[in-house]
């Protein structure tokens, strides 16, 4: 994923279409940004109940926790969707969260259930002057 292309939330989750063909069909990819998991520090473990597969959840509602070495952060949603798969590779591998964030690092794959939530997600621009607040 090319962070330029992504739409990022206050909560510091970006999301992405899977390929241009895929915003017909809303299916996106979802993660922390790079500003988080620096925040965060070494990632060692990720927290998606596997349960949470097939289910709707609103935009802003919690779908896991992340733990760092010393702290634990909600996941939430950065808009309203049905999630449809779990990146497995994290559960054994955590730390590629923290190595690539935007590729091997996403969490999971969900359905928007409405583009314009997704439309109003902020800009890599916007995103970057409201990390340096």
């Amino acid at each position: 994923m090319n962070p330029n292309c992504l739409r990022y939330s206050e909560n510091h989750e970006w999301i992405g279409l899977k390929s241009k063909r895929d915003k017909e069909n809303k299916k996106a990819y979802v993660g922390i940004t790079h500003f988080a998991q620096n925040e965060l520090g070494d990632i060692v473990y990720l927290d998606i109940e596997k349960s949470i597969i097939g289910k709707k959840i609103k935009k802003g509602s919690l779908f896991g926790t992340i733990e760092a070495v010393k702290t634990v952060s909600d996941l939430f949603m950065p808009v309203s969707g049905s999630i449809f798969e779990i990146n497995q590779g994290l559960l054994s591998q955590p730390e590629l969260i923290n190595q690539k964030p935007y590729n091997e690092g996403w969490m999971i794959q969900i359905e928007i259930l409405n583009l314009q939530e997704y439309n109003q997600l902020m800009s890599i621009e916007e995103y970057k002057k409201y990390i340096i607040k």
